[in-house]
């Protein structure tokens, strides 16, 4: 396995062993020593399976209590996924990455408490499945305007389908409140 440092220190692109031959493929989706050894010390709690349809743009979510860190990936088909900083003092602070993860390419992204997520479907569908550092709670969810243009993320072009809910969210700029603090901020 194989862990790929990004622009945001915090923010893990992993690829881990794959082993396949003429009857398929095996990999481990996760191993918490293995894991760990490599820097992704984390305890996960809750895991999450949700399919989509081509152009479908999901976030860009987080919660501000009980904050979750993520690591996701994809089984089939194909997503763009991003991470974005929104701790108030991180010296990275507004800045995303994106990865495309695939049911072919294998690739994971972990996305730690503190950054919001967001994914567009590239392909006809894709399977999206995630484990959770800490439970779904809906009364903290909060979202940031997808195409904030503050952002500016390059995101897939094409038709794109979002939620009346994620169109509704405000760009990060009005978000200050809701938001988290880096640890060295404080």
């Amino acid at each position: 396995m194989k862990i790929i440092p990004t622009s945001l220190r915090e923010v893990l692109l992993i690829e881990p062993d794959v082993f396949g031959d003429t009857r398929g493929f095996f990999m481990e989706t996760w191993h918490a020593d293995k894991y760990a050894k490599l820097g992704l010390d984390a305890h996960f709690v809750q895991d999450n399976h949700s399919r989509s349809n081509k152009g479908v743009l999901r976030g860009l979510h987080y919660q501000l209590e009980h904050p979750q860190g993520k690591l996701v990936r994809v089984s089939q088909g194909s997503v763009f996924d991003v991470a974005v900083d929104i701790r108030k003092g991180s010296p990275t602070f507004s800045q995303w990455v994106g990865y495309e993860l695939s049911g072919d390419n294998f690739r994971q992204l972990y996305v730690p408490p503190g950054f919001a997520h967001g994914f567009c479907v590239l392909s006809e569908s894709a399977d999206f499945i995630y484990k959770c550092t800490d439970f779904y709670a809906p009364e903290y969810e909060q979202g940031i305007l997808w195409n904030d243009p503050d952002i500016a993320i390059d995101w897939p072009s094409g038709d794109i389908l979002i939620s009346d809910k994620d169109a509704a969210n405000s760009p990060l700029k009005d978000m200050h409140a809701a938001l988290p603090v880096h640890e060295d901020a404080t």
